[in-house]
């Protein structure tokens, strides 16, 4: 007869790496369901350990409070967002089309609903949204503004140029008359956009 396997499961040490940032995900993405479902406030951390199948005390060794969970879930969307322009290189029409993309999916309208529905109940953690989110996109757009001799006003363009790429085509995205646009959508919308500033299409 051959060596019996012992069926014993072995006691497992520290989780690796790899296992520390599955349940990382794991919590976030139970967070961001039930925040979007019901609401930041009425969310609590028990509720989003039972849902990641966790313990409270590992949400707080994780991340801290629920308003860091919050913060990270947006942070963890902006990273995922911007994860495939690379090291900084892509042209202005690139990112706008991207950031066009992104920030009208049902996933980024789902969590800035959330955001203005909670905002006067939580200025901190819309405060924490704001710079997690829009703030970092408009410095992003601002490093790709083109600017003429004696001009300084790229930070007030990359402004004016953010809330254009959202503008009414966001509005009704957020009361759910519109689907959100694939690709090509986005790239048609980014270029018009771009247009009205007077910045030629990068060759």
């Amino acid at each position: 007869m051959g060596e019996r396997t012992s069926t014993v499961p072995r006691k497992r040490g520290r989780p690796t790496e790899g296992e520390r940032e599955e349940r990382r995900e794991q919590i976030l993405d139970a967070a961001v369901g039930l925040f979007v479902a019901q609401g930041y406030g009425q969310v609590t951390i028990d509720e989003i350990a039972a849902a990641a199948r966790v313990t409270k005390r590992t949400i707080y060794t994780y991340f801290g409070d629920k308003a860091e969970v919050f913060t990270a879930a947006v942070e963890r969307f902006r990273g995922r967002a911007l994860a495939d322009l690379g090291d900084g290189g892509q042209t202005l029409e690139e990112l706008a089309a991207r950031l066009v993309l992104v920030l009208h999916s049902d996933d980024a309208v789902g969590l800035h609903r959330l955001m203005i529905g909670e905002s006067s109940q939580f200025p901190d953690l819309a405060e924490r949204f704001y710079d997690s989110g829009p703030r970092g996109y408009i410095a992003l757009l601002e490093q790709r503004i083109p600017q003429r001799d004696g001009e300084s006003d790229a930070a007030s363009k990359a402004e004016a140029l953010f809330g254009l790429l959202l503008g009414e085509r966001h509005r009704r995205r957020l009361l759910s008359l519109t689907p959100a646009p694939d690709l090509a959508a986005a790239k048609e919308h980014a270029a018009e956009v771009i247009a009205l500033f007077g910045w030629s299409a990068a060759p």
